[in-house]
């Protein structure tokens, strides 16, 4: 049996235990050593362990078909719609190359630059590769749990407007759980909205809603890795794993057309030199120096009330009453928003003190680097 998936590498793959994504992979390793009885075998077993597993039934009729003669390709199944074919063939090599092109144990995204201490657990979702990465947070330091296959949207990612089947790019979390005892058939074992559009897409003119993480209907195991109208989608096992990770307003789900990964040291160093400029803001706003306070904001910036000159104008008037300020910065989370952009995302728990007020609010605002320096482009309630 030839096929285009075993040019991705013939060389053993990590153990993974008792997944799909290792089964297939020990398939294919017996195909490319010629042993059709062992991966008939293997297929075998994963589809008594999943019956609804489109792409290993394929698999097993290739086998099968193999016995009789020699197989050109991948899916050479007569009579076959060629579009289904495609998709299960789509399916195989990003599972394929996913599970054989592992991240480095040293690595990190580059996104996950400080989870706040709250934040047990990161969600990293990768559409180039149809796959979800979940990250604990150690003392900080984002450390590697799991990953599983996804479906994504129809048309790719970058989503622009409602109706697009695009999936969203950016920093995103989630926002509720959704029962499956609440959703019809069709979301699997439940759902789990996440914030899009954020603060920034609407900054940019971006709309839509109802982006979620879902499953898969009854009758199907997985589907194609593109072929949602912009939800993120699970098989109904991996999404009832990934649920025990999620906490509901406090989970990040970063979404990247192709995930950006650090060294340990690459990533400690940027996370260091951008709280150095959170820190700094902070500092300037407790001296009441408004002009090096406002220094650190951009000239486009924008909050929901207006731009940068109403900014200025309210926080010179404000400071003109006060004979003291202090601010604490508390539960502080850093991630870098996925794109060409160099955008943050930070949010923190800001205990304001003055002589004449006080608060404790919870607040977000993003940085974006500017003739190499990194400004505020915006400020809210968080």
């Amino acid at each position: 049996m030839c096929s285009p998936l075993l040019a991705l590498g013939a060389g053993e793959a990590p153990a993974r235990g008792n997944d799909p994504d290792a089964a297939l992979g020990a398939v294919f390793q017996d195909i490319e050593r010629s042993r059709l009885g062992s991966a008939l075998e293997k297929v075998d077993a994963l589809i008594t362990a999943y019956p609804n597993f489109r792409l290993a039934h394929l698999i097993r009729g290739d086998l099968l078909l193999a016995r009789a003669r020699p197989l050109a390709t991948f899916g050479n199944q007569p009579d076959a719609p060629a579009d289904k074919l495609a998709d299960l063939r789509e399916e195989a090599v990003a599972r394929l190359k996913a599970y054989r092109n592992r991240p480095p144990s040293n690595y990190v995204p580059r996104y996950l630059l400080q989870m706040e201490p709250e934040q047990k657990y990161a969600i990293v979702v990768d559409t180039q590769r149809a796959r979800l990465y979940i990250y604990q947070n150690d003392n900080g330091r984002p450390r590697f749990v799991a990953d599983y296959y996804i479906s994504h949207g129809k048309l790719g990612a970058e989503k622009l407007r409602e109706g697009d089947k695009r999936t969203p790019v950016g920093v995103y979390h989630v926002t509720a759980n959704l029962p499956r005892q609440k959703l019809s058939d069709f979301y699997g074992n439940g759902a789990f909205p996440i914030s899009y559009p954020n603060e920034w897409d609407r900054q940019q003119g971006r709309d839509g809603h109802g982006i979620w993480l879902h499953g898969t209907p009854s009758d199907t195991y997985s589907r194609p890795p593109r072929a949602s109208d912009g939800c993120v989608v699970l098989t109904n096992r991996d999404l009832d794993a990934l649920a025990s990770y999620l906490q509901i307003g406090l989970t990040p789900v970063i979404i990247s057309n192709t995930v950006e990964w650090l060294s340990v040291d690459d990533w400690a160093a940027e996370r260091s030199a951008l709280n150095k400029q959170i820190e700094s803001w902070r500092k300037d706003w407790e001296s009441r120096d408004v002009n090096r306070y406002l220094a650190h904001y951009s000239k486009n910036f924008r909050n929901n009330e207006g731009g940068y000159d109403r900014w200025a104008e309210q926080k010179k008037a404000v400071n003109a009453s006060k004979s003291w300020i202090k601010v604490q910065l508390d539960k502080v989370s850093v991630f870098r928003s996925p794109g060409k952009q160099d955008l943050v995302v930070v949010t923190f728990e800001q205990d304001y003190r003055s002589n004449n007020l006080s608060n404790v609010l919870k607040k977000r605002q993003y940085w974006l680097k500017e003739g190499g320096r990194w400004k505020i482009v915006y400020e809210g309630f968080a």
